[in-house]
């Protein structure tokens, strides 16, 4: 079933980001870093609204969708293959960000080199390093394909 009925004028048009969800997880902490302000809006929005607000925290909603999809033409216009090699390696591993931490690396150092945007993860230890940074990696495949 698909709504055709037009929005009100008073709701901002915006286009759709257009990634699929290996995209979309690759590139989603450095949504997450560009588009925080944009995020928490939107997140008081509908907490204010008690989790309802369709249509009063749509403004805020189309400006998160925009955030996010600025966030990927700017990874796709600075860091292409990176990007690719990352998302790819999701696609093609059930998106088990473990088993894609070499492209992982290569995508994090362009985005911050090229774009200033750094891959944090929230609430993680402050005195431990973080897990996307540690060279070995808890679980691990051998080359069976066996997880050990």
């Amino acid at each position: 079933l698909i709504d055709t009925t037009p929005l009100p004028e008073s709701i901002p048009k915006v286009e759709e980001v257009g990634a699929s969800s290996a995209p979309l997880m690759s590139a989603s902490y450095f949504i997450g870093a560009r588009c925080k302000a944009y995020n928490d809006d939107y997140m008081m929005c509908k907490t204010e609204a008690h989790g309802r607000g369709e249509f009063e925290c749509m403004k805020e909603g189309r400006k998160v969708t925009r955030c996010a999809a600025s966030v990927i033409d700017d990874i796709t216009k600075n860091c292409l293959q990176e990007f690719r090699n990352h998302w790819e390696c999701l696609e093609d591993n059930n998106q088990q960000l473990w088993q894609c931490r070499k492209w992982e690396w290569k995508l994090n150092g362009c985005v911050y080199q090229k774009l200033g945007l750094e891959k944090n993860i929230p609430g993680a230890p402050e005195h431990e390093l973080p897990v996307h940074l540690r060279r070995r990696q808890i679980y691990s495949q051998n080359e069976n394909g066996v997880i050990t």
